[in-house]
């Protein structure tokens, strides 16, 4: 009783994010500041989920990394994209660590799960959500599917990009995404968007 796999998004300017980072390779400049125009919105994004009000200073310890690894990096611009959405979360993680601040665990529901519903659940939750309402949104959801949505829904990840950056396999994090969307889409039509600002994921009530 499985999910259908997920139609893979491609992101719309991953072609251009793709030449940006072959030319920043070469070293140009210019070209590595276009990529980070491209990616930092959603990079920044994803960090405010995982830490808060920290995700500036997270953001500039992983853009560090980013470029002094740069050269390192084989792939296209939606590989680009996974890959620096793994380094920023592996930033994230040390940042919460110095803090002591230890994220729960996931409270993954117990009871059956539900059947599959129709890709137009997902659709609908993605096209309704700007950046700012998912981030709102995903400070309810357990830590997993809160990942899970705000790769997909913010970094803009397809499922096997972001079960790379979560280091767990496609099925789970297609699983959390699955959930976590169709809660959020259940929020939207019932109770429409919170003006609870959002938590650091695993920060208690």
């Amino acid at each position: 009783m499985g999910q259908r796999e997920e139609p893979r998004r491609a992101h719309p300017r991953d072609g251009e994010l793709g030449e940006a980072v072959e030319r920043a390779q070469d070293g140009d400049e210019a070209a590595f500041a276009v990529a980070y125009r491209i990616v930092q919105p959603g990079l920044l994004g994803y960090l405010r989920g995982l830490v808060g009000d920290d995700a500036e200073d997270v953001a500039s310890d992983a853009w560090l990394e980013i470029a002094r690894d740069l050269g390192r990096f084989k792939g296209d611009g939606a590989g680009f994209r996974g890959w620096t959405a793994t380094i920023a979360r592996h930033r994230a993680l040390d940042h919460l660590r110095r803090r002591r601040v230890r994220p729960r665990p996931s409270a993954l529901e117990q009871d059956v799960l539900d059947l599959p519903g129709p890709h137009s659940t997902h659709d609908q939750a993605l096209e309704a959500m700007s950046t700012e309402q998912a981030l709102r949104l995903v400070g309810g959801l357990p830590q997993d599917q809160a990942e899970a949505v705000l790769l997909r829904v913010v970094v803009g990840l397809d499922g096997p990009a972001a079960a790379r950056v979560l280091g767990k396999r496609p099925g789970a994090v297609r699983t959390a995404a699955y959930r976590g969307l169709k809660r959020l889409a259940t929020r939207l039509g019932a109770e429409g968007v919170t003006d609870e600002a959002p938590r650091t994921l695993g920060e208690s009530k």
